[in-house]
């Protein structure tokens, strides 16, 4: 059993693209709806469940500490035929949680004693992922602070002190005899001046360095130094992508136990001659590097992956049924038993430490054309109780997913073409026609949800988008006659059809 501590609540939420921060604690599950809804068409009963699911999670965390390890998260399937927005749902719900989350297909997997990924690669991925989300989060914090930081380095780089000067001459060259004082010489209006020593030197010498700085900090804000050199010290990591080292254990040994010889070998540094604006940014990293505490960000990114880590199972209706004894789907039962203890609740080791998948969320999702999740083993069938019909999508629903949400098709195109200075109009008769168009591609070919409206768009819009910089700033009105003179010669030709749509 883990030693950390629960949290309290989630640790930090995430920007729902184009919204504020939304902190899941004041999200109720209709809110949760709401904001899928500004991405997602249709599919209210999917959207019910995963909301309800993600507020139990929250509901979770504010519990007696005796009876919270034994309330088990609520893992869904999710089944419906391809583009209805199985993955989407999973991927808007992690984003609004400020959860790690990561998408696996069931299918790459393969049975232990198998050439391929094992199934606790997926639980190593998602802690991977909360790492870089810990840290970019901490980054965030301390980014004023490392600005200030570099911009006092860059200071002294471009302004070596007095100090510094003495430093050096001493390593260049041999001193005075010992006992006799050291005579430093300076730049002066009449040619070269005896500098003062500590002892005579008066305080007009460090106001005018003061200024000195003070106008460089000036230029420097005002980025007109960005292309003045300096000289900066870089530290190299030994490289050792080369090497190969078979550890004779599971997935990932081999490439831990490279970077723990990376880190156990002394780095090397070496002096670069760079501009102001590399400088600045290998500084920056730099700071970053000194300014967050990577222990605590493995310590948190644990916690967060143990009690808000998100994992999606995709095509996990490709490994239903029993082995069939031969060929490729030889591994199909023992991968859903492999499956069963990760899901269950099991600890996996990772570079970073143990990880707990007890209350780790399974979004499983499928088309279940052939297959059904009766199939499924009857014991990974009982992890996940909930189960949810996403439905086909229609003319109706693409013409709402044309319009309607903020990352809508439409939306995008007439940003693309607004960079060069061309208006686009989309009149309403040509998106419906977009969409009976789309409809009738996925009646006649393999039905592949709303993503035919891509290929449909991009088709649509090809002559367009090629000869947008030579015809010049302009409005460009797209309606039903337009889609049908670009796109019907397409959709008649079913030898085009196949190759194009």
């Amino acid at each position: 059993m883990s030693s950390r501590p629960a949290p309290v609540g989630p640790t930090a939420a995430v920007p729902n693209e184009g919204t504020p921060l939304v902190w899941l604690d004041e999200l109720t599950p209709r809110q949760i709806v709401g904001e899928l809804n500004k991405y997602i068409v249709g599919q209210d009963e999917a959207k019910k469940a995963v909301a309800i699911a993600l507020r139990n999670r929250w509901r979770r965390q504010r519990v007696p500490d005796d009876l919270r390890e034994e309330i088990m998260p609520t893992n869904l399937i999710l089944m419906g035929p391809t583009g209805v927005g199985k993955t989407e749902i999973a991927r808007r719900l992690a984003r609004l949680a400020g959860a790690p989350f990561v998408k696996v297909e069931a299918s790459k997997f393969t049975e232990v004693g198998y050439v391929g990924r094992d199934v606790e690669s997926m639980i190593r991925d998602l802690v991977d992922v909360a790492i870089n989300m810990v840290r970019a989060e901490r980054e965030d914090d301390v980014s004023d602070l490392a600005d200030a930081h570099v911009e006092e380095r860059l200071l002294d780089l471009l302004l070596p002190s007095s100090a510094n000067g003495g430093e050096q001459e001493e390593k260049e060259g041999p001193g005075p005899p010992q006992g006799e004082p050291r005579q430093l010489f300076v730049a002066g209006p009449s040619g070269v001046e005896p500098m003062p020593t500590p002892e005579s030197e008066s305080g007009d010498l460090a106001s005018r360095r003061a200024r000195t700085r003070e106008k460089l900090r000036k230029l420097l804000r005002e980025e007109k130094l960005e292309d003045r050199e300096v000289e900066i010290e870089v530290s190299q990591t030994p490289n050792l992508e080369g090497m190969t080292i078979p550890m004779g254990g599971t997935e990932g040994m081999d490439h831990n136990f490279t970077e723990m010889l990376q880190d156990m070998l002394p780095k090397k540094t070496k002096r670069r001659q760079v501009t102001v604006t590399a400088a600045r940014r290998i500084l920056f990293q730099d700071e970053l590097d000194r300014l967050v505490d990577m222990d605590e960000v493995v310590n948190e990114a644990l916690e967060r992956t143990e009690d808000m880590g998100m994992v999606f199972l995709d095509e996990i209706d490709k490994i239903a049924g029993e082995r069939s004894g031969i060929g490729p789907d030889v591994s199909r039962e023992g991968v859903q038993r492999d499956l069963l203890p990760i899901v269950e609740g099991s600890t996996v080791t990772t570079k970073y430490g143990v990880v707990r998948t007890d209350h780790i969320l399974f979004i499983a999702a499928g088309a279940f054309h052939v297959a059904r999740p009766s199939d499924l083993i009857p014991e990974l069938q009982g992890r996940f109780p909930i189960r949810v019909e996403l439905t086909s999508l229609g003319e109706k629903d693409f013409v709402r997913i044309l319009k309607e949400p903020e990352n809508a098709l439409l939306k995008q195109y007439t940003a693309l073409v607004a960079t060069e200075n061309v208006k686009l109009e989309f009149e309403d008769d040509a998106v419906e026609e977009i969409a009976r168009i789309a409809t009738l591609l996925n009646e006649r070919m393999e039905n592949i949800g709303a993503r035919r409206l891509q290929t449909v768009m991009t088709t649509l819009l090809e002559e367009t988008l090629f000869d947008l910089p030579e015809e010049g700033p302009r409005t460009l009105h797209v309606d039903r006659a337009f889609v049908r003179r670009h796109l019907e010669a397409i959709v008649e030709d079913e030898d085009l059809r196949r190759y194009i749509l």
